[in-house]
């Protein structure tokens, strides 16, 4: 059972994948049920052409297991458990489906208002599972939900160029507008658009960094080193921004582990140093 949600979860993302593999197995077990209903609802929308008919059957069939009927899909199973298990809230996973919904129909969105308020549903929600999922205080929900944010909205700068397969924009419009571009093609207005896009990304990271305080150190190592991943795509895509429409950029295997391996020792030893000043 475990190993196909494996599969689903080491397809869907090298970073956090290989990040995972730092959480004690209780935990990675959790995280990687999580990341399997979320990638199986999302690869639906993403699939060329959408496949909307499974998407809303599917939705179904998880309502019927909430309901406490067998559907026999083990994703769906997990889910169910681990939520009641980890206490979430039922309109976080509501909200996370209504914004992978409105994939199916809204193509672009106009202003960062109208884009925070899909990315509520479609990133900062992971972020409140993620809280319960560690036994996080409540006081770090917010810190949770802006880490959410910030690794989505720098997956929509890296991905630019497969949004527009996809016949999507999620950048804000209005932005563009400020910088006198109506397309993505390499130019000068298009490059400060992304670098103020990315800048936006940093402000989102930074104020999510705030919350690291209130995650243990046994599970900070792989948050932070899944964070620096991120940091490290958008400085490269800060340096040049045209890249983004040629390639995916993201780092290697080996560099999130050995990112993790030296994470190891520096978390602890900065808990260590916290605890000897107070």
């Amino acid at each position: 059972m475990i190993e196909k949600l494996n599969e689903i979860f080491k397809n869907g993302s090298v970073t956090y994948y290989n990040s995972s593999y730092f959480f004690p197995p209780r935990v990675r077990e959790d995280v990687t049920k999580l990341y399997a209903f979320v990638r199986i609802f999302d690869d639906l929308v993403d699939s060329v052409p959408q496949r909307v008919e499974e998407f809303y059957n599917l939705r179904k069939l998880y309502n019927l297991e909430k309901k406490g009927y067998s559907t026999g899909n083990i994703v769906l199973r997990n889910m169910v458990e681990l939520s009641m298990r980890k206490g979430f809230d039922d309109s976080w996973v509501e909200a996370f489906l209504n914004a992978m919904e409105s994939d199916i129909y809204k193509k672009s969105y106009y202003t960062i208002e109208e884009l925070l308020k899909y990315m509520y549903g479609s990133a900062e929600v992971i972020g409140l599972f993620m809280m319960k999922i560690l036994d996080l205080p409540d006081d770090s929900m917010h810190y949770a939900r802006m880490l959410g944010r910030a690794m989505q909205f720098l997956n929509f700068i890296r991905d630019v160029q497969e949004d527009l397969y996809l016949g999507r924009q999620y950048l804000p419009i209005e932005d563009m507008e400020k910088f006198g571009i109506n397309k993505m093609d390499c130019s000068q207005g298009f490059e400060e658009f992304m670098r103020y896009e990315i800048n936006r990304y940093f402000e989102f990271e930074t104020e999510a960094e705030r919350g690291f305080k209130f995650i243990p150190a046994r599970y900070l190592v792989p948050i932070k080193t899944a964070s620096e991943m991120y940091k490290w795509t958008a400085l490269r895509i800060r340096k040049s921004p045209c890249v983004v429409l040629s390639k995916k950029v993201k780092p290697k295997r080996r560099k999130i582990v050995v990112t993790a391996i030296k994470n190891m020792a520096g978390v602890y030893l900065w808990r260590s140093l916290n605890l000897i000043i107070r």
